[in-house]
């Protein structure tokens, strides 16, 4: 539906579009659809490229697990080299069955329960990045209880102006919900020090999503090293880990991705001089392009003047254009030629379930296949199962084959954890 910015993971093979070497049309007709669909080599190939960027510092790369949390694909980071970024118990759960280890796991997050942190302590997680005083004074219980001593960043607020295409997605600015303001960082630093079972040994920073310009992170970087200073001259000794957290920006059709040599210019010379080790948190950056939603169109409608395509996948599948007003782009796999001005929407019973509005694309017809395209990120992860409808199936191809690594939901399970016979009590 208008052939937009082809990826090499993305290509047409005789005239109708591919992932890698699998034919979209022979896994729609394997699988079904709705499907997303993810490109292997897409993944490695973003991953090399940020790890060889950073290159001149030790770093790790620990991937945001929110992004997208597929097993496959987090077992595919895994043997690539990568940690995970985790933001709840259930993403521990993930990574643990994925096969990373507890060293390989730093858990960030705003809101973490007891539960969580005890379980994080069980596991021997790298780094938990506290958000607030409260958090490193229950840690520090939750820690005394099991007798060990865990392991701290302070995640600050460095209170820096992000430009993101929504405002959901700035996370560092001055009044977030996210991280220790800056002027509480200090006192933070000596709460820790006073509390005998937690360890300093990191500071952190996240400060938003789809950012491709620099100078965020430069600034937000130098409040960390100031504050690194001020503590050297306190007495800190055990200060090991810088965390720039992630937010690295791609292209979703017309925005600006983020120059990863720009990006290395800008923040390696000042993270060297530190002599801390480097960890980022990059998440859409790895998948977002990596990833389609397969669906197929129903019907072909018009009212009021305007022209909808009405397709099978819906808000419930892909809740960034709702939720975010977010831009994706809208392909036919095989285009039959000529263009029309529609909308591209879903089946569910809301005016906010579009995929595009008054967009000019290849007019598609009952039964054509099309793509909403960098899906990767952001997709089946905010899927649900509203109006009742079961979810996606997940399909990961690698080269010239193709795995569903997640199986479509069925009827049966919309129901499968609500007790016919609920066991009443009585207060």
């Amino acid at each position: 539906m208008g052939e937009g910015v082809l990826t090499p993971a993305f290509a047409r093979l005789d005239g109708a579009l591919a992932c890698e070497g699998v034919p979209l049309e022979t896994i729609a007709a394997a699988v079904d659809t709705p499907a997303y669909v993810y490109s292997a080599g897409a993944i490695r190939d973003q991953y090399a490229a940020l790890d060889q960027c950073l290159a001149p510092v030790r770093h790790r790369i620990h991937y945001s697990v929110k992004a997208n949390a597929n097993l496959a694909i987090l077992r595919l980071l895994r043997f690539l080299g990568a940690g995970v970024d985790i933001v709840s118990g259930g993403e521990l759960h993930r990574a643990l069955a994925a096969g990373f280890r507890g060293p390989d796991i730093v858990f960030s997050g705003v809101g973490k329960t007891g539960d969580e942190l005890r379980e994080a302590l069980e596991a021997g997680v790298l780094l938990i990045n506290a958000e607030s005083t409260g958090e490193l004074e229950l840690l520090d219980r939750v820690a005394a209880g099991m007798g060990v001593v865990a392991p701290v960043a302070l995640r600050l607020n460095p209170e820096v102006s992000v430009d993101t295409p929504h405002h959901y997605t700035r996370t560092g600015e001055r009044g977030s919900k996210f991280g220790i303001p800056m002027h509480e960082a200090g006192d933070a630093a000596k709460l820790v020090s006073g509390l005998t079972h937690l360890k300093l040994i990191g500071l952190d920073m996240h400060i938003g999503s789809q950012i491709a310009s620099v100078e965020p992170y430069q600034m937000g970087l130098l409040r960390l090293l100031e504050l690194l200073e001020h503590l050297r001259r306190s007495g800190a000794r055990h200060i090991r880990w810088l965390d720039l957290g992630g937010g690295l920006s791609v292209s979703y059709g017309g925005e600006r991705a983020m120059d990863l040599e720009n990006f290395a210019a800008a923040v390696l010379p000042s993270v060297a001089a530190s002599g801390l080790s480097l960890i980022v948190e990059p998440g859409r950056f790895l998948v977002g392009n990596a990833g389609v939603l397969l669906s197929r169109v129903l019907y072909r409608k018009r009212s009021g003047g305007r022209d909808y395509a009405i397709v099978d996948a819906g808000m419930n599948d892909l809740l960034r254009p709702s939720h975010y007003n977010a831009f994706h782009q809208v392909e036919a796999v095989r285009p039959r030629g000529g263009l029309a001005v529609i909308d591209v929407v879903g089946p569910v019973c809301e005016s906010g379930d579009f995929f595009a509005i008054e967009r000019e694309v290849d007019d598609p017809q009952a039964g054509d296949l099309v793509v909403i395209r960098s899906a990767g990120a952001y997709g089946y992860v905010m899927s649900s199962n509203y109006n009742a409808r079961p979810r996606a199936a997940e399909v990961l191809v690698d080269g010239d084959r193709f795995a569903v690594v997640t199986l479509r939901e069925s009827y049966g399970d919309l129901t499968r954890l609500e007790p016919a016979d609920p066991t009443w009590r009585t207060v």
